[in-house]
């Protein structure tokens, strides 16, 4: 009988073909899936320098446009162009135009994106899959380019670290108060190439949204995926939704993990990371009533239809104040029309919110709502390094959508409990 596995050496020993693969060992894998965006045309540029001319499993391959859409520059438009050229004459399995929403959501809700797989991406972010069940890394373009081209990758096998999840959340509190908490006291290269699996009676009973988030961000632990194991809510999640036949893995009881960390939930409060690291998160007490002058209510990380109607619980009947820019931007084309069957996207336009098209925005810091000099930014996305929104010489504060609600009807860092 082999060892105890971990869920990622499970994944990993079966996309080598191989009986168990051993933490730190480099093995050739065959990702079940691939998916890129805008930053196709660096691969591509990988794939050519190669001498490959076929991509090897194109029924595996998607492209999402979402970094800087609608282009803005022809330098951009060109690259755009030529990426299409290349899904199309490839036969890629898909091509998805920029406003259709982030690569990383759209894989997650149209199904490419399985339980039990590898599937990976030049994306830093590209961990958002384990909200259902996947291996999901990134992985740089050259490295997409080869997978193109052979059907294979070579990684080393990652240690796993396990959080366990217990307790609940409080009136105001979100699963974006608690990964800036597991950031703050683990630190932003406390899950350096490790893989972070989730656990705990409170881990079952998150939503997939709420999974997404905290997967999405174990990028900012430098970790290389983040994973909810297969479980009753994934199942029902990926039931309608799956595109492949998948077989869910779970880790085995005793299996090995470098670290452990319980999380209780309930101890958790509403948390804002201030500007220049991921890990530097506070109570908000600590923050509440510094100035803010843009509130971003998007990204992969909290731009899904629960994030938006939370942020519109708040600001029903409100304004935005008159010195703040609130800009909203959907995950997806999807999440943009479940919140507008639902009455949020209108309570949140009426408040005086911008609506942008459905994509990466100001996160990526190219284009649609760049910060300027000495401005701060409240945002519900992921990283707040200088210059992460296109300016070095501006702030980025990280919360959670309610307290970027609450925040956006006063016009400094409020506590949302006030509101509720």
């Amino acid at each position: 009988m082999s060892d105890p596995r971990t869920l990622a050496e499970k994944v990993l020993a079966r996309a080598t073909g191989q009986a168990s693969v051993q933490p730190g060992a480099i093995v050739e894998a065959s990702p079940d899936f691939t998916y890129s965006h805008d930053y196709a045309a660096f691969a591509i540029d990988a794939f050519e320098r190669m001498g490959a001319t076929r991509v090897v499993r194109p029924e595996r391959a998607v492209i999402c446009f979402d970094h800087a859409i609608p282009s803005n520059s022809r330098r951009d438009a060109n690259s755009l162009a030529r990426v299409r050229a290349f899904a199309r004459a490839q036969g890629f399995a898909a091509l998805y135009e920029g406003g259709t929403g982030i690569a990383h959501q759209v894989m997650v809700e149209q199904g490419w994106t399985v339980p039990g797989s590898l599937s990976v991406a030049n994306d830093s972010h590209a961990p958002s899959g384990g909200s259902v069940g996947a291996l999901s890394v990134g992985i740089g373009e050259t490295e997409i380019g080869f997978a193109w081209a052979t059907g294979k990758l070579w990684l080393r096998v990652p240690e796993t670290i396990r959080i366990t999840l217990t307790g609940g959340f409080k009136p105001g509190v979100y699963a974006k108060d608690l990964m800036l908490d597991i950031i703050r006291r683990l630190g932003v290269l406390g899950g350096l190439y490790h893989v972070i699996e989730y656990h705990g009676p409170a881990a079952a009973s998150l939503s997939i949204s709420e999974r997404f988030t905290l997967c999405n961000m174990t990028a900012e632990l430098s970790a290389k995926a983040g994973v909810f194991p297969f479980d009753e809510v994934t199942r029902a999640f990926v039931a309608d939704r799956a595109r492949f036949p998948f077989e869910p893995l779970l880790p085995d009881p005793g299996a090995r993990y470098v670290e452990e960390h319980v999380f209780d939930l309930s101890e958790i409060s509403p948390t804002v990371a201030r500007p220049g690291r991921e890990d530097a998160g506070v109570p908000i007490d600590q923050v509440a009533g510094e100035r803010v002058d843009q509130i971003f209510i998007g990204s992969c990380t909290n731009a899904r239809a629960d994030d938006l109607a939370i942020a519109a619980r708040i600001l029903r009947g409100k304004t935005v104040h008159p010195g703040v820019r609130l800009l909203v931007v959907p995950a997806s084309r999807a999440v943009a029309l479940a919140a507008g069957r639902s009455g949020d996207l209108n309570t949140l336009l009426e408040a005086g919110a911008t609506l942008l098209p459905s994509g990466c925005a100001v996160c990526a810091g190219a284009h649609q709502g760049v910060i300027g000099d000495g401005e701060r930014c409240l945002s519900t996305s992921n990283r707040n390094m200088p210059g992460r929104m296109g300016n070095k010489n501006a702030e980025i504060y990280l919360c959670s959508p309610a307290t970027a609600a609450a925040s956006a009807i006063t016009g400094v860092v409020t506590d949302p409990r006030g509101f509720l």
